[in-house]
């Protein structure tokens, strides 16, 4: 299964978004049941809009602060789903404009 909107993980996680939270996590319920979800992989990236208007625009111009911001939306996002699903193992990333990605633990 795939589910995807602007900011992937930050989406899920940034009062910005609030509106679409539980839609995310209905979503990954049903997946689970469904389709036997074996983990969650959490994927931001680089220069993101939508992480713009969840933390402003300082995350566009200043990478240090855009990977602090980043890191830490996915490592909310990775809580998160634990608590929903334990038994699933998360990865987590930022991808670059190059398709490269910096893994987050």
């Amino acid at each position: 299964s795939e589910f995807a909107f602007a900011g992937g993980p930050v989406g899920v996680v940034a009062s910005a978004f609030a509106g679409w939270h539980q839609t995310f996590w209905e979503n990954l319920a049903i997946s689970v049941d469904l389709h036997w979800v074996k983990r969650v992989v959490g994927m931001t990236h680089r220069d993101c809009g939508a992480a713009a208007v969840a933390y402003g625009d300082r995350v566009l111009t200043d990478r240090a602060y855009e990977t602090e911001m980043l890191s830490a939306a996915l490592r909310e996002f990775r809580t998160q789903v634990q608590q929903r699903e334990p038994e699933l193992p998360v990865e987590l990333g930022i991808m670059e404009i190059d398709g490269s990605v910096q893994y987050v633990n």
